[in-house]
């Protein structure tokens, strides 16, 4: 089955899709997630570039995106650092986060429907990104959301793979 022009995401409350929903202006999806660069090879110095985001994805209500807000807060060697304190990289995209979230008028969380889109930032693929992974080689099947690695596919239902 083909991917469909707009792909449904569950709302789930106590899981990955907690803080997605629809707000005056249209839809959002918003996460925070830590993400390597394109291209990074494990190894030496990891620790410096996995890096935590606080995202916020806008969407009109016919699902196409409007625009983004990617706020880097840290890297992981930082967050081992200050791990138990105030001003950790964690505490500070979820502060990021908080205020993102307010700002969108008449917010509720419930299940979205949003189109494929992608962008870059920090050399990090952020979005909804159609791909191949079964086995018909002439039919994308596959939508994955970038960088949280959520994978959707038949029977497009919203539900997600990790």
């Amino acid at each position: 089955m083909a991917v469909p022009e707009i792909i449904p995401i569950v709302y789930d409350p106590d899981y990955r899709t907690s803080m997605i929903g629809r707000y005056a202006d249209g839809q959002f999806l918003a996460s925070i997630t830590y993400a390597f660069p394109e291209g990074l090879r494990r190894g030496e110095g990891w620790e410096d570039a996995k890096r935590l985001y606080a995202v916020l994805h806008r969407f009109d209500f016919d699902g196409h995106h409007v625009d983004s807000d990617i706020w880097c807060a840290g890297t992981w060697r930082e967050q081992q650092q200050r791990r138990d304190q105030a001003a950790s990289v964690l505490a500070r995209a979820e502060a990021r986060m908080a205020e993102l979230l307010n700002a969108l008028p008449r917010r509720e969380y419930q299940d979205i429907g949003i189109r494929p889109f992608r962008l870059t930032v920090d050399d990090v693929l952020f979005g909804l990104v159609i791909e191949q992974h079964g086995e018909n080689e002439d039919e994308d099947d596959w939508a994955e959301l970038y960088p949280d690695r959520l994978g959707f596919c038949e029977p497009w239902d919203g539900e997600y793979s990790t």
